[in-house]
């Protein structure tokens, strides 16, 4: 009897509670796609509202990706079966993602995503999700569903699905929850963020929406106080500048510290950004190393030649003579390092290309170069001086100094000038970084790094202009001096036909050795005319031999030097996919990008890629070699560069499955170091 009032009295709260709608599809898996699942959960509530939850379960390192996946990437989407009459999707605070140069958007292990349908909907709920999930290769996967609405669920579930859905909304950004102020403008190439929180910031993040035609960066955040400055570059699916993005809308979320605001903004014209002194103190102390270091690289070989020069004109001259030429050469170098900077404003103002070395690219400056480099051969082998009139030397030495020599101080400025230009095709340690962050700085920042950048370089030409004994401290003169001229003339020459011969991609071989034998063919004439007709043969004879001579020791220790300088190693184009799909397939992936013009690139060629072990090592079945050409421009690599922080050459990375997201090396490469980071990368402890 009593078993039967207990009966009666469930029979009765079943009556008497109301229904309660959901659904629950359970965890749905594809033979596709055993790196993930997913859950969709529903209830329908009597407002004509129906909220979704849709559940996705990764494994470790993989992902999937937010609203905006960047620049990789798709947005799981639901396909309805049944027409629907609005759908909101509401997306939690994703993560970025930042592998082989490309950032995306999203989310890794698990996620859950609310969805609310307004309107009315069929008591069956069905339709298709697909969903894109990436690790080292990406996996597009069509999951079917199919909900019941009507079917009555416990009350357990129920809470939990409130639960969880509640859950899920507080992770979605709000608006007005963090600053005070906001705006936002467009410069060349760059989106410009300003935002104001009264309390501070400690870990600013932020994620943008994509904007139509353009492509937006990592952005570069920077803290000053109650003040969050961003610059997002901004180029468009080319790796070239955008179009005027003024006037347009731009939505992001901002976070810190777990709070996050839902933004949309309208880009004005460009801002003024606070700067971090600290900060841009580093920059400077950056480019200061690195243009003294630059002054030790092998492009200083033709450089050479004319501080050599210098040195010798400071025989039984006064200290202050000696002083004052050095710091016209030190004002040569600082000046050419401001050309360089203006030419760099006009690039960025005109949303094109910008890196170091680049004027090499022209083949009408490399000319320049070829006709300067001749100029100054043949007046270290006393063909011709360059004097000018005394009135003029008097004006460019100052009323109180004396008369420093045929050249005067021009001449000295021109030296120091000319050694900058032959420097640039030389990326020395901190230089390739300090450029890097000057031409993504504002224009002010721009200047002061390339101003430190010369006065880096100069620093040697300095320490003489402030203490000239350092020069004066010569033998006594003597036939060692034009010796020594000379010499420096042949290393002269040597520069010259070593610009000459980058013209060969422009002009073609052929061509290039016809210009080349009409050069030195001039320069004998020229010879013969100053010095005699048996000067000229003997100069001829001696060249002669001296080629006969190096063509025989080639022949003879063929044996010993052909195999090293020989390239074995299989290189493949450069390109993003070529690494994505290398890493799919577990494998390790050397990049290395070079130009004929890049001096140090030939040095790592020659004392470490051409090296035994290092092409055995990079010959290996699970390494991709891959090369990118910058000795002309193009516009893929100037955007590989530039989504890895850099603008100079040699540039060289290393992928692998330890390392998804590479190790750049030093732009001096070493062998030992590139031989690690292989092994490190493929995930062998050496």
């Amino acid at each position: 009897m009593r078993n039967l009032s207990k009966i009666a009295l469930c029979c009765l709260l079943l009556l008497w509670m109301p229904t309660l709608w959901a659904a629950d599809s359970g965890w749905l898996v594809s033979p596709q796609n055993d790196h993930a699942k997913v859950r969709i959960r529903a209830e329908q509530s009597n407002g004509g509202e129906t909220r979704l939850l849709l559940d996705v379960q990764l494994e470790k390192g993989w992902k999937t990706y937010w609203r905006s996946p960047g620049e990789g990437g798709i947005a799981p989407a639901i396909t309805w079966k049944s027409p629907v009459e609005r759908v909101q999707w509401y997306w939690p605070v994703p993560q970025r993602f930042d592998v082989s140069g490309i950032s995306t958007q999203g989310y890794h292990e698990q996620v859950a995503l609310p969805i609310v349908i307004f309107g009315k909907i069929p008591n069956t709920l069905s339709g298709v999700l697909t969903l894109s999930t990436c690790s080292n290769v990406c996996i597009l996967t069509d999951y079917r569903f199919s909900l019941d609405l009507a079917a009555a669920v416990s009350a357990e579930n129920q809470q939990q699905f409130e639960h969880d859905f509640a859950q899920a909304m507080g992770q979605v950004p709000i608006a007005n929850a963090l600053t005070q102020q906001i705006q936002a403008g467009f410069s060349q190439g760059e989106v410009q963020i300003l935002a104001e929180r009264d309390s501070g910031w400690q870990r600013p993040e932020l994620f943008f929406d994509t904007l139509e035609e353009v492509d937006l960066g990592k952005p570069v955040i920077n803290v000053h106080g109650n003040q969050l400055s961003v610059r997002v570059p901004a180029t468009d699916g080319w790796g070239e500048g955008t179009a005027d993005l003024r006037g347009k809308q731009l939505s992001m979320v901002i976070t810190d510290a777990g709070l996050a605001q839902d933004v949309l903004v309208t880009l004005g014209p460009a801002l003024t950004l606070p700067q971090s002194a600290t900060h841009f103190w580093s920059w400077l102390l950056i480019a200061l190393a690195g243009g003294l270091i630059l002054n030790l690289m092998p492009c200083v070989l033709p450089v050479l030649a004319m501080k050599l020069s210098s040195i010798l004109q400071t025989e039984h001259q006064t200290r202050r003579q000696v002083r004052w030429q050095f710091l016209a050469s030190s004002a040569g170098i600082i000046t050419s390092f401001w050309l360089l900077a203006l030419l760099m404003t006009a690039l960025r103002l005109g949303n094109h290309a910008v890196g170091w070395g680049i004027q090499f690219q022209s083949p009408w400056f490399i000319g320049f170069m070829v006709l300067v480099t001749a100029l100054f051969t043949a007046n270290l082998f006393g063909l011709f001086d360059i004097r000018l009139s005394s009135s003029l030397n008097t004006r460019i030495a100052a009323p109180r100094i004396e008369k420093t020599g045929a050249r005067g101080l021009a001449g000295h400025f021109g030296q120091g000038a000319l050694a900058t230009l032959l420097a640039t095709p030389c990326s020395a340690p901190f230089l390739g970084t300090a450029v890097a962050f000057a031409l993504v700085a504002p224009l002010p920042a721009l200047w002061g790094i390339f101003t430190a950048l010369g006065v880096g370089m100069s620093l040697p030409w300095l320490a003489v202009a402030a203490w000239p004994k350092l020069a004066l401290c010569l033998p006594r003169p003597g036939r060692w001096m034009n010796l020594l001229r000379i010499g420096m003339g042949v290393l002269m020459l040597a520069s010259s036909l070593w610009l000459l011969s980058l013209m060969v991609s422009h002009l073609g071989l052929q061509m290039v050795m016809i210009i080349a034998g009409i050069l030195l063919l001039a320069l004998i004439l020229a010879i013969g005319r100053h010095y005699g007709v048996r000067i000229a043969a003997i100069v001829i004879l001696i060249s002669g031999l001296l080629f006969g001579g190096m063509l025989l020791a080639g022949a003879l220790t063929a044996d010993i030097w052909r195999k090293p300088l020989h390239d074995n190693i299989a290189w493949q184009p450069l390109t993003e996919s070529a690494i994505t799909q290398a890493l799919a397939e577990h494998k390790i992936v050397f990049v290395d990008v070079t130009a004929d013009w890049c001096v140090t690139c030939k040095v790592n060629k020659i004392n470490v890629l051409m090296r035994d072990d290092v092409q055995q090592a990079l010959q290996a079945p699970d390494v991709v070699a891959l090369r990118g050409d910058w000795t002309q421009p193009s516009a893929e690599i100037t955007r590989f560069l530039r989504q890895r922080g850099s603008a100079a050459i040699p540039f060289n990375q290393i992928y692998g499955p330890q390392q998804p997201q590479g190790i750049v090396l030093s732009p001096l490469l070493d062998r030992d170091v590139l031989l690690t980071v292989l092994a490190d990368a493929r995930g062998n402890k050496k």
